[in-house]
C-alpha cells in the first residue's frame, strides 16, 4: 500500500518577516506521520493572492492533501479563505452552517462585517469544528484550510484528522551518540542506507554545553526494518568507539 502524501502551505507576511515564529509545521508533521501521511514539502508564503492561487492549485495537483495555516482571521489582511475560492473557480460566499453557528455564538450586533469574514468560504466547502474560538476551517477538494494559531490549528487538526485516510503510520527511531562527528560515520550510514533502502536514514548532529555529537534516525512505514536499521546504525557507532543511546539527545 502506498502513503498518501501531504504539504503544507504556511500563508502569512508576519512569518516571512520574522515577527511570528511559526509553530504548527512539527505538529502536523508528527501527526500526519502517526495517520500514515508523510508530510513531504513545506511552503511559506506571502498574503498574496496570485501567490496563493498558484500555490494551492500547484500543490493540490501533485499531492493527495494540501493543508494550509493561516490568513483566516476577521482583519483585511486575512485573504486565504477568498484565495483557496479563487484557486478553485468557486463563488467566495457565506456558509449557511457557517454563518448560523457564528450569528448564535455573539451576542446581537456583534456578528459584524468582520467576523462574518470567517463565515464566509468558497462554495462547496465542508466545515472543520473549531472547538476554540467557533470560527471553523473548511476543506475544499484534497485541501484543508487551518487556522494559524496554534492551539486553534491543533484543535482543528484533530476534529479533521478522523476523517482523513491515510496508510501505514510510519515508524521512526533515533539512536544519538555524544562525541561522535558526521564525518567519522558517513561512509558507514551510506552503506545502511543501501542496505534499507525503502527507509529514510538521516544524520543530525547536534550542538550543545559540553560538546555535540550526532543523532542518526531511521523512518519508514516498516516497524521491523525501522528496527533492524536503528540495530545497524547502534553497531555501527560502537564500531567507531562511540556510545549509542536510543532516543533522542537531551536539550
Amino acid at each position: 500500500m502506498t502513503n498518501p502524501t501531504a504539504c503544507l502551505l504556511v500563508i502569512g507576511n508576519e512569518v516571512l518577516s520574522g515577527r511570528t515564529r511559526d509553530a504548527n509545521v512539527q505538529f502536523l508533521a508528527t501527526r500526519l506521520g502517526e495517520i500514515g501521511i508523510p508530510l513531504r514539502e513545506v511552503r511559506i508564503i506571502p498574503d498574496v493572492p496570485e501567490t496563493i492561487v498558484a500555490a494551492v492549485n500547484e500543490t493540490r495537483a501533485k499531492y493527495d492533501h494540501v493543508f494550509t495555516t493561516g490568513g483566516i482571521g476577521p482583519t483585511h489582511d486575512d485573504i486565504t479563505s477568498e484565495c483557496i475560492a479563487a484557486a478553485f473557480g468557486v463563488p467566495w460566499e457565506p456558509h449557511p452552517e457557517a454563518w448560523a453557528r457564528m450569528e448564535r455564538h455573539y451576542p446581537p450586533g456583534e456578528f459584524n462585517p468582520a467576523r462574518q469574514r470567517m463565515a464566509t468560504m468558497p462554495r462547496g466547502a465542508t466545515l472543520i469544528d473549531n472547538a476554540i474560538s467557533i470560527a471553523p476551517g473548511f476543506t475544499i477538494g484534497n485541501v484543508h484550510v487551518l487556522a494559524g494559531v496554534p492551539r486553534i490549528m491543533q484543535a482543528m487538526f484533530e476534529s479533521l484528522a478522523p476523517t482523513l485516510e491515510g496508510g501505514p503510520p510510519i515508524a521512526s527511531r533515533t539512536v544519538h551518540a555524544d562525541g561522535v562527528m558526521e564525518g567519522r560515520i558517513a561512509e558507514g550510514l551510506a552503506d545502511i542506507q543501501r542496505r534499507w533502502p525503502a527507509l529514510d536514514i538521516g544524520s543530525y548532529p547536534y550542538y550543545r554545553m559540553g560538546g555535540g555529537g550526532v543523532a542518526l534516525v531511521a523512518k519508514g512505514v516498516d516497524a521491523a526494518a525501522v528496527d533492524a536499521a536503528a540495530h545497524d546504525i547502534t553497531v555501527l557507532l560502537r564500531a567507531i568507539g562511540g556510545k549509542p543511546v536510543p532516543g533522542e539527545p537531551p536539550v
